[in-house]
């Protein structure tokens, strides 16, 4: 069933998919050199992206931002309306994108229902000077960006952090910051990761301008029921670090099952990797706990947001009885109701679907071989906080995991294997360790390089006491 499934998607390449990327890749290049220094290829490239909105209702305003950029009247303005076209663009390839593996996959999913914009939070003068510093980024171009023009954002991003509100943006801008310090000298990079720039890039600019309240973040609902967890997706970056669970909730009194996906997070510092990461969500041990221990959750009213993501509360949780998540996903999956992208997460590298899937044969490139179709297999994203490995996986005959497309082609992350060990069959999760590593061999390592965690919490308590 599965590999006629994949076979649909392998062969059914959206029409006009291609060329709504080129648009994006030809604005991603301009933003490189800078819009400043337009080449009349990087200014055509503008102008083609103008005139994929010709017959909308933000065809004018494109055309006139274009023109004014090639010009060199660039204003907060026409940058604005330049990252709202590439959006579009982009959230045209998702929802292309999406269907086709709804379809393949009979799954379900929820419209989209706009929620009202929240009020404003009195940051306005923070996120202007935002949006000041992202302009001059795209003026000067990635090419052009050292030291000083990065360190120009930290006093707003600072005190951006000190804004609850603004956690999201504040979090975002200092990722992008923090990678292009990294960077410096961008100019004498070789490669630059020109994609995902422009995509931090555009999604700040336009928060800012929204001053960081979006529909999406309002809550929608509440919902209480049983949390029936498939697995977690760990997002690690040198300054924080996000859990995002993906589960399957049956809602109290009945009803239909919901797909849906929680997150927690927290700051970090670079020298925090490994199983030590489990330690800094440390005020959600309900959820880490279930994750540990695979166990359901009895949640009671817990706010969900309009893009249908759970905003956990501890408070709101207690634990249940143990679940076995291949079986969660073999007889819930496919009935359950998925729901709606928010318009800021309409972007391909967004897509992150939990599948199941068995009986195939991995291939010495690690693929799986499912008889009517190859499926990639991403095994160099596996976090490095858990068990999971791609020797596991290599070895397995069932994997939980979440469907992506990148690079033009769709692939898995897995998230929990079932194989076979030493005539044992084993399970191995990548959430398995949320309460302390269980293999001897990693717990002798990290008693031996000591508590990364403690010590660092130890030093702060010092510094607030002084």
């Amino acid at each position: 069933m599965l590999a006629a499934q994949l076979t649909r998607l392998r062969d059914g390449e959206s029409a006009g998919l291609g060329e709504a990327l080129e648009l994006v890749t030809g604005f991603d290049e301009a933003l490189v050199h800078g819009l400043a220094r337009l080449s009349e290829q990087h200014a055509a490239a503008l102008t083609a992206l103008a005139g994929a909105f010709a017959l909308t209702p933000i065809g004018e305003g494109a055309a006139e931002a274009v023109a004014k950029v090639v010009s060199g009247s660039i204003a907060e303005e026409q940058l604005t309306m330049l990252a709202g076209g590439r959006t579009a663009l982009l959230g045209a390839v998702h929802d292309a994108l999406l269907a086709e593996l709804d379809e393949a996959l009979g799954r379900e999913r929820a419209p989209w229902q706009a929620a009202p914009m929240p009020e404003a939070d009195g940051a306005g003068n923070l996120l202007g000077a935002a949006r000041s510093w992202l302009c001059e980024l795209a003026i000067t171009g990635w090419r052009g960006v050292d030291h000083d023009l990065v360190s120009a954002s930290d006093q707003t991003i600072e005190a951006l952090l000190a804004v609850p509100e603004q956690r999201r943006q504040a979090v975002l801008l200092d990722g992008l910051a923090a990678e292009l310090r990294a960077c410096c000298p961008i100019g004498t990079m070789e490669r630059l990761p020109v994609r995902r720039w422009a995509d931090l890039w555009t999604r700040a600019l336009l928060l800012a301008r929204s001053g960081g309240q979006v529909g999406e973040r309002v809550v929608a609902e509440h919902l209480s029921g049983r949390l029936l967890i498939l697995g977690v997706d760990v997002h690690e970056h040198a300054t924080a670090v996000q859990m995002q669970v993906h589960g399957v909730l049956e809602p109290a009194g009945g009803g239909r099952a919901r797909l849906v996906r929680t997150s927690v997070a927290a700051a970090k510092v670079d020298t925090i990797v490994g199983p030590a990461v489990w330690k800094l969500p440390n005020r959600h041990p309900r959820l880490l706990g279930a994750l540990a221990e695979r166990r359901s959750l009895e949640i009671t009213d817990v706010p969900v947001l309009a893009g249908g993501d759970l905003l956990w509360d501890d408070d709101r949780a207690r634990a249940g009885a143990p679940v076995d998540a291949f079986a969660v996903a073999r007889v819930s999956l496919a009935g359950a109701l998925a729901p709606a992208a928010p318009p800021l997460d309409r972007h391909p590298v967004l897509i992150a679907e939990p599948v199941l899937v068995t009986d195939y044969k991995v291939t010495r490139d690690g693929s799986f071989d499912l008889g009517g179709a190859v499926l990639a297999v991403d095994t160099d994203g596996l976090p490095a906080c858990g068990p999971l490995t791609p020797k596991l996986v290599a070895g397995s005959s069932e994997c939980i995991g979440l469907m992506r497309w990148d690079g033009g082609r769709w692939l898995l992350q897995p998230l929990a294997v079932r194989a076979k060990v030493k005539s044992e069959t084993i399970e191995a999760h990548t959430g398995d360790w949320a309460l302390g590593p269980t293999d001897p061999k990693v717990v002798k390592a990290e008693a031996r390089a000591g508590d990364a965690v403690a010590v660092l919490r130890e030093r702060a308590g010092r510094l607030l006491r002084r």
